[in-house]
Order: structure tokens, then sequence, then C-alpha cells
């Protein structure tokens, strides 16, 4: 992958996430916490979502080491569960905003490919409408992994009793680690399920 190229995927992870990020917002507000909307991060400004490491140094580096599975994440946005109309509900569907806005940028995308596949476009056009699909994609799927700080550790979270409070609390003191591991050993089988979900909404072989 030239600079350039790498330049336009990690701009487009980045928007991507920052989509991401305020759909949870939007969704906590929508069930009633103003929160995120009182801390300014309802924006698309990237400056008020990016993590460091999540964000650049993480891309960067699965840029460089030509990794075929480019992912992230942001600060996550801030929300009060005590705030919602409907704590357990709504719990679940803050955490599930943003995997589910990633999966519609994605079927979005994908079907403009599907429907001008044979209107002759320029490759440019393909290229990167491609990119904007494959990132989208991933960071859906990277982040419905049940381990803290993606959604899917949330979205487990909030199916599991009041008692299994001490188990969520030692899983997510170890957190970084398992995410790390994951990381390294395990995220390579993320592609096949990468490759699925392209093909199907695209039509055209990942």
């Amino acid at each position: 992958m030239d600079a350039t190229n790498a330049i336009f995927y990690i701009a487009v992870l980045v928007m991507s996430i920052v989509i991401h990020e305020v759909a949870h917002g939007f969704m906590a507000e929508y069930f009633g916490d103003n929160t995120a909307r009182n801390e300014g991060r309802l924006t698309l400004n990237p400056i008020k979502h990016l993590d460091f490491f999540g964000s650049v140094l993480l891309p960067v580096l699965l840029v460089l080491s030509h990794s075929p599975f480019l992912f992230g994440w942001a600060k996550p946005v801030p929300y009060n569960p005590d705030n919602l109309s409907n704590r357990k509900w709504g719990s679940l569907a803050v955490a599930s905003a943003g995997v589910l806005s990633n999966f519609a940028i994605a079927i979005i995308f994908g079907l403009i490919i599907r429907f001008t596949s044979d209107a002759s476009l320029p490759a440019g056009f393909y290229f990167i409408t491609s990119i904007i699909v494959v990132v989208n994609l991933a960071l859906a799927t990277f982040n419905l992994v049940p381990i803290p700080p993606l959604d899917g550790s949330k979205i487990l979270f909030s199916f599991l009793p009041e008692s299994a409070f001490n188990f969520i609390i030692n899983y997510e003191r170890y957190s970084l680690i398992l995410l790390l591991v994951f990381i390294v050993l395990f995220s390579k089988y993320l592609i096949p399920v990468l490759a699925f979900l392209f093909s199907l909404f695209t039509g055209l072989a990942f």
C-alpha cells in the first residue's frame, strides 16, 4: 500500500470511527441522557473523539505492517446509564448503535457498488467506495468482539444479571491485555467474516 492509499484508508477509518461514536451519543440522547451533548461529543469533529493509540498509532502500525485488516477505536462517548428512560434496553441500544452505524454505511455503499457495476463508472469510484465498505465492515465486526472497551463487551454485559458485577469488574481489569492478545493472535480469523459480508453487500469478490 503506497503512502497516498494509506492516508486515504486512515482518513476513512477516522471518519467512520467518529460516526460510530456519535451514533452512541445520539442513541443515549434518544433514551434521555444528554451527557454526550453536554460534553461536546455530538460532533463530527475528529479532534473531539480521537484516541492516540486506537485512532492514530494502531492504524498506522497496521498499515506499515501490511495488515489485511484495518481497524481502531476512539475515546468512548460518555453517557450515564442512570439517566436512560429504560436502563436495560437503553444500555443495549447505546452499545449497539455504533456497530449498527458502521453496518449501515457498509450496506449503503455496498449497494451502490452492486447497482452501478454495469454503469462503467471510473475505477477510482469503485476504489473509494470499496474502501468505505471494507473499513466499516472491519470496524463493525471488530467492535462485536466481547472485550472491553469494544461494543461487544457492552452488549454482553447488558444481558448479564446484577450478580455478575464482580465478574465484569475483574474482566475489565485485564481488558487491555486481552485486547492486545486478540489483535495479535486472533484478529485474522475475522477476515473470512469480512470477506463474506463484503461479497454479500457488493456482489464482488473480496
